[in-house]
């Protein structure tokens, strides 16, 4: 109840992104009730089914990345005086908030479900094109039995496992000192609610000789795997094209050097602005520098998340299959479109939600700033030299990324 009247009450952005979660969450939780429908329905390709349930994972990571994000910026999750008196400590708050996050996610399940079973032929009525009877019920597996059991789990799933995670990310941990710190961000970035802009000791950068470690081992084993390797028509992941065949440990390879980039991604950051502050940089470069130095934790993470999506959107987009002389032989179906987008959207959102938790975390030192007497245009160029910054690092090297990821397929 209490959730709901904080909801009642917040801004028209912080129903926005709530919104976005439940959508989110709408659509992770179709995916997987639909590579259930298509396991019902196809019981004799249990390799198929099983290569669907797989590749819904990354849809699922990418909703609970955007609801842990939207729960960190949500204003219940900061400790308040008020809360604190009728006993509502930092342990209770990130409870609180991580229910709401769940109720968020349950919500978007049942909608889910309510599409599914009407894609299905299960429900009266026809509100939507991809209607029962037509391909989509035969890609659902309509008129075969539903699992009672898989079901529930599927659609159980997706609320379970945000709010875990949000509880487990926004619970109070101690200092070294014993003090709780209650605002803890990834990355070891909980001075940013100070707002200082001067060094202060983290931990940021360290992630980033991980990250590269484990790029270079992904790329290594790409090409460990893809020379010389026998086209396989039974393996688990066969997709249509030059993407056909893929022996497993070149996607095994492909998982690595994303999941490098995305670990890579608060040190890139951190190194970024060490390098817009090297030297002896101007009022408008130490102040890009410092900040973005101090922001990577809290952006550094759904940045890396951004840069893995683009370079697996490069290698889509050039080993997409078209010449290949299949007939018939598709990449990208209605799910699979589906599947993308909301990962795309989900990253996007999650920078976004970063980046104005940023923002709100260093307004007392902007007003700090303002006070004496520096221009409104200074932080506004500020701004744009670490957007520029970013960008100018982190693409080339993306690039570079992507190209290295493809060479074991295209060739």
């Amino acid at each position: 109840m209490l959730s709901l009247r904080l909801a009642r009450g917040s801004r028209p952005a912080v129903l926005l992104r709530r919104a976005l979660v439940v959508l989110a969450a709408a659509g992770a939780s179709f995916l997987l009730l639909c590579a259930l429908g298509f396991a019902a329905g196809h019981p004799t390709e249990p390799r198929s089914g099983v290569a669907r349930l797989v590749w819904c994972v990354v849809p699922l990571a990418a909703t609970v990345h955007l609801t842990v994000a939207v729960a960190r910026a949500d204003p219940g999750a900061r400790p308040s005086s008020g809360l604190s008196a009728v006993g509502l400590g930092p342990a209770r708050s990130a409870l609180l908030t991580a229910t709401g996050a769940a109720l968020s996610c349950a919500a978007g399940a049942g909608l889910a479900l309510l599409a599914f079973l009407h894609l299905r032929g299960g429900l009266s009525g026809s509100w939507l094109l991809w209607a029962g009877s037509g391909s989509a019920g035969r890609e659902l597996g309509a008129g075969r039995p539903l699992p009672l059991a898989g079901a529930i789990t599927l659609v159980a799933l997706v609320p379970v496992v945000a709010g875990a995670v949000c509880a487990a990310v926004l619970w109070p941990r101690r200092t070294g000192d014993g003090r709780t710190v209650a605002d803890a961000r990834p990355g070891g970035t909980p001075t940013v609610a100070t707002g200082a802009v001067g060094p202060r000791p983290d931990r940021t950068a360290s992630g980033l000789p991980w990250g590269i470690a484990l790029t270079a081992a992904g790329l290594a084993l790409e090409a460990y795997a893809g020379s010389g390797a026998a086209p396989r028509h039974d393996a688990l992941f066969h997709l249509p094209g030059r993407l056909g065949d893929t022996p497993p440990g070149v996607v095994g390879g492909w998982a690595l050097t994303m999941a490098g980039l995305v670990l890579a991604g608060p040190g890139l950051t951190h190194l970024c602005g060490w390098l817009l502050a090297v030297g002896r940089p101007g009022a408008l470069r130490l102040l890009a520098g410092r900040v973005l130095q101090q922001e990577a934790g809290l952006i550094g993470r759904p940045v890396g998340v951004l840069c893995a999506i683009a370079a697996s959107s490069y290698a889509v987009a050039r080993l997409d299959g078209t010449g290949s002389g299949r007939s018939g032989d598709q990449l990208l179906g209605p799910l699979t479109v589906l599947g993308a987008a909301l990962v795309v959207v989900c990253a996007v959102a999650t920078t976004l939600t970063a980046a104005l938790e940023a923002r709100d975390a260093r307004r007392r030192t902007t007003d700090a700033l303002l006070r004496l007497g520096a221009p409104s245009r200074l932080l506004r160029g500020a701004a744009a030299v670490r957007a520029a910054a970013l960008v100018a690092l982190l693409s080339p090297l993306t690039w570079v990324v992507a190209h290295l990821t493809t060479m074991p397929v295209g060739h």
